[in-house]
């Protein structure tokens, strides 16, 4: 099999529902196309080209709710989300609610995993994989925790340190072609964190960071999307389809 080829789109900022109109609409053509060359392939022809795509975005502050989540871990009713400035999302991909806004890296692959291996759980363990490396360029030692999807930092007894969450993912699948992603914080205002049980997760010592906390000084966004692009390309085995923008 040819290593898959992947469109690289910087969307900068960007409201939520325009990202997300733009990521059916590829999810859709990447479909249509898997389902042509099948029907190539069926009457003897080469298949064409498969394209995947890798978005980069900061969104406006928002809430997003996933289809297995409650809306009790929202902590605001519709007029405090108004008068605060935020919006709110209940959309198709896994897990509970999370925060997305400034400061904060999100990426939306839309790969065909049939071009790339058949397991849900590898997938999201390579998304771990690219953010758990992407901290390490930051002298982070991030790791993964066994029953809570994401990327955390190991917490401190002796300094009364929770663990932390620095990331969170939440995929969607449909014809085996990826939705949603992750959501790498690296400079966001993590009191906006405050106002939802983030990912549903309310234990006491469990909290949620950043790559600027960790770091100690602040950091923006492209000193890190490089390295996130990198690192995609390095755990994902893929080639880049020029141009990139």
């Amino acid at each position: 099999m040819d290593i898959p080829s992947v469109h690289f789109r910087d969307l900068n900022r960007m409201d939520y529902q325009q990202a997300w109109d733009l990521q059916t609409e590829l999810h859709a053509a990447t479909v249509a196309r898997k389902r042509a060359n099948r029907e190539l392939v069926k009457a003897g022809a080469a298949a064409g080209e498969q394209y995947h795509h890798l978005l980069f975005v900061e969104h406006p502050p928002v809430y997003t709710l996933g289809k297995s989540g409650s809306l009790e871990h929202l902590l605001l009713d519709e007029s405090q989300l108004k008068e605060q400035g935020f919006t709110f999302h209940k959309i198709n991909r896994g897990g509970d609610i999370t925060y997305h806004g400034p400061g904060q890296l999100v990426a939306y692959p839309i790969f065909d995993l049939d071009e790339f291996f058949n397991d849900v759980h590898k997938y999201v363990r390579f998304l771990e994989e690219v953010v758990i490396r992407t901290c390490a360029d930051f002298g982070i030692a991030a790791e993964r925790d066994e029953g809570f999807t994401g990327v955390w930092l190991p917490g401190d007894s002796s300094r009364r340190q929770p663990r932390r969450k620095i990331c969170a993912i939440g995929v969607h699948l449909s014809r085996w072609t990826t939705l949603h992603g992750f959501a790498f914080n690296v400079r966001p205002n993590l009191t906006h964190f405050g106002n939802i049980v983030p990912c549903g997760i309310d234990d006491a010592d469990r909290a949620v960071t950043s790559l600027s906390v960790e770091v100690g000084r602040p950091i923006e966004l492209d000193e890190v999307k490089p390295l996130v692009k990198q690192h995609f390309q390095e755990v994902f085995g893929f080639s880049w389809r020029e141009p990139t923008i």
